[in-house]
Parts: C-alpha cells; structure tokens; sequence
C-alpha cells in the first residue's frame, strides 16, 4: 500500500466512525505504530483531521464553556425534536430530575401534560420553565449558580440530592467521547452530575449530534454507566455502533 493509499484508508475509517485508532491503524494496515503517528501528523497539518493521543478524530475534541444564551441558539430544531423524545420516557407519578443545559430545558417546557410530576433540577432556568405547569412540583437545588449556565454547584447541591431517589435523571453534557466518556466544561458540575448519577434509577443522556467525539474538562462517567442516549440523525452512524456495543441503547431522532 502506498503513503496516499494508507492517508485515504485513514481518513475514510474518520469519517466513517469519526475516530480511528493507532493501535487499530498499526494492525489493519500493517505498519508500525510510529508510522502511523507520522501519517496522522501529515494529515492534521494538511487540516484533514484533528491528532488527539492514541487516535484521530474528524473534528475538533475539545471544547470550552460557552454562555447558555449562546447555545440556546444553535441546533435549536435537534434539540426539540431530542426533547419530544424524552418526553416519552417521562410517566405520571414519575420523580424524576433534570440536570442543566439547553436540550433538558427543552424536556422541561414539554412536560406540561405530565400529570402529578416531581422535578429536581439544579438549573433555575428550568425552575422558571416548570413554573408555569400546575401539575409539576419542583425542588430546586441550591448552591452557588454558575452564570455561564444558570445553574447551581457545590456541596448544598450535592448534599440535596443525598435525601433523595429518583426514577429517571435526564442528563445534558458537552462531549460524549467512546472511551473518555461523558465530560462537561466544569469540573464542579461534572461531580454533582455524578452525585445525581446515584440519586437516580436510570440516566438519560439528551445530547444533539454535535455533542459526539468531543472532550470537556470534567469527566463525569464512563459511557457505559449511562443507559440511555438520545440524539439526532445527523449522528455518525459508526460511532452509535461503537456505543451501543458497550451496552448503551441509542435513541436517534
């Protein structure tokens, strides 16, 4: 195989799956590790993928906060139809909470026909959603608020949530990532993630198309802790391949 012929065997297993592996590479093609780095180098110079350590990606891993006024603008019909989807998994009587973000805001403004309903949330965005619904009562978790996200953090968030067990927990994160896992932008909120995580029976990730190969700062959980993803149908259709195999279902919208 020639150097152009391995480049096009690179780039198309990126787009396929929208990450591609040394170690995999090495093998499939039969060359050395190290010439495989040197080929990824050459192809990220070139801005025809993106280097990360130990594979390649087809855009850009990692991420950084952005203001939810911000996101609350961008792939504004996915996040709707995500949310109609969601709405599904809700039923009467459920408890249930709603982490922060702008996809589970879009859960919170459909819940209206959701009969004798309980909604802990950390985001006061979603408290003043839910206001308007006479049939839902709403905990609101205190703590110091995050003005990026309008939502709170901290030890009274966390220490909340230890009185309480929930059914389902409906999830917002920035990256969904195969093996680092599911990450957020901040380090704090990732831990009361984790902390609603144990508060809860299920967790239910609402995350649009855009949120898949990419990296936070904080972790919040390996990807097979999570039972549920829903996502949009622009999703690369080999990475749901990949997640669902370690026995996480994938709901596509």
């Amino acid at each position: 195989m020639t150097i152009s012929e391995r480049h096009k065997y690179i780039l198309d297993k990126v787009s396929k799956y929208g990450i591609a592996y040394v170690n995999e590479l090495s093998e499939e093609l039969n060359v050395s590790s190290v010439t495989i780095r040197k080929d990824l180098k050459f192809l990220e110079e070139k801005k025809l993928l993106f280097k990360t350590h130990g594979s390649a990606s087809s855009i850009d891993p990692y991420i950084n906060d952005r203001s939810v006024v911000l996101k609350e603008g961008m792939q504004v019909e996915q996040k709707a139809s995500i949310a109609r989807k969601a709405v599904d998994l809700v039923a009467v009587d459920d408890t249930i909470i709603i982490a922060s973000g702008t996809t589970v805001l879009q859960l919170a403004k459909s819940l209206g026909s959701i009969d004798r309903l309980t909604v802990i949330t950390s985001s006061t965005n979603i408290t003043v959603a839910l206001t308007k619904f006479s049939n839902i009562e709403i905990v609101q978790l205190g703590g110091i608020v995050r003005r990026s996200s309008t939502s709170v953090i901290g030890h009274y968030a966390e220490q909340m949530l230890s009185n309480f067990a929930c059914s389902k927990l409906f999830l917002g994160v920035d990256g969904i990532d195969i093996d680092f896992g599911l990450t957020t932008t901040n380090m704090q909120e990732a831990h009361l993630n984790q902390i609603m995580m144990t508060a809860a029976q299920k967790t239910i990730v609402l995350a649009d198309s855009t949120k898949f190969g990419r990296k936070g700062f904080g972790k919040i959980c390996d990807i097979d802790m999570v039972d549920i993803i829903i996502t949009d149908s622009n999703v690369n259709r080999g990475l749901v391949e990949k997640i669902e195999e370690r026995g996480v279902k994938v709901l596509i919208v």
